[in-house]
């Protein structure tokens, strides 16, 4: 049990980035999608929490306290919804409540990660690219508990079941943050195109701080050689 939680913890940021990529884009190698939200959704979830333990790993007991809270409850409501057939707005709008909390307080952990001086190594790169997939599912959620509050907030979501909801907010999301917009998907509610925007600036400032930090990094360890 030790050596496997030592695994997780050198190993955390890769983990994460395996689970992240699954979460968010399994559903390509999938035929049917009721296969995907019945089994995969959950099971997503689980491995979701698995490679985030590692990157609580050295905080404090709070810390830890406020991340085991916010797993349980999202494990908790996928679980019921998933396995219960209950299929009503309320229940997707708790979810998503504690979804987007969940991976906004994974990010900021990865955040503090990256900001901290030091050596540019794998770490700091896998980090840095698991940064942006939790921009993503942060802002993807976030945009889908206005679609499950505001009736017609937007235009060209697939609405068949939950799981169609959440292929095209991941979609829309990424190509948002990406500033690529196709435009096939639209906020047509205020509350939607500002948090639209919101998301669309988040998505360059990250950028633009991690291209910071990164050159910030490898500029204090070629100093460091040179004075050695």
């Amino acid at each position: 049990m030790l050596s496997l939680a030592r695994y997780i913890k050198n190993r955390r940021y890769e983990l994460l980035l395996f689970t992240l990529l699954l979460h968010l884009f399994n559903a390509v190698i999938l035929i049917n999608l009721s296969i995907y939200i019945d089994i995969f959704w959950p099971l997503d979830m689980l491995l979701l929490g698995i490679g985030s333990y590692g990157i609580f790993s050295e905080r404090t007991a709070v810390v830890k306290v406020i991340k085991n809270i916010l797993f349980s409850g999202v494990m908790g409501i996928t679980i019921l919804y998933c396995f219960t057939g209950i299929r009503v707005p309320h229940v997707m709008t708790l979810l998503t409540v504690v979804y987007v909390a969940f991976f906004i307080f994974i990010f900021i952990e990865v955040l503090r990660f990256l900001l901290k001086p030091g050596y540019i190594n794998k770490d700091i790169v896998v980090a840095s690219i698991c940064g942006y997939l939790l921009l993503i599912e942060a802002s993807l959620f976030l945009l889908q508990l206005i679609y499950y509050s505001i009736a017609d907030s937007f235009k060209g979501i697939d609405g068949t079941n939950s799981a169609t909801v959440f292929i095209d907010f991941v979609y829309y999301s990424t190509i948002t943050l990406t500033s690529i917009g196709f435009g096939d998907i639209l906020p047509t509610h205020y509350i939607s195109k500002l948090l639209t925007a919101i998301t669309g600036i988040a998505g360059q400032l990250y950028a633009v701080v991690l291209v910071g930090v990164i050159i910030s990094k490898y500029t204090s360890a070629q100093a460091n050689k040179t004075n050695h």
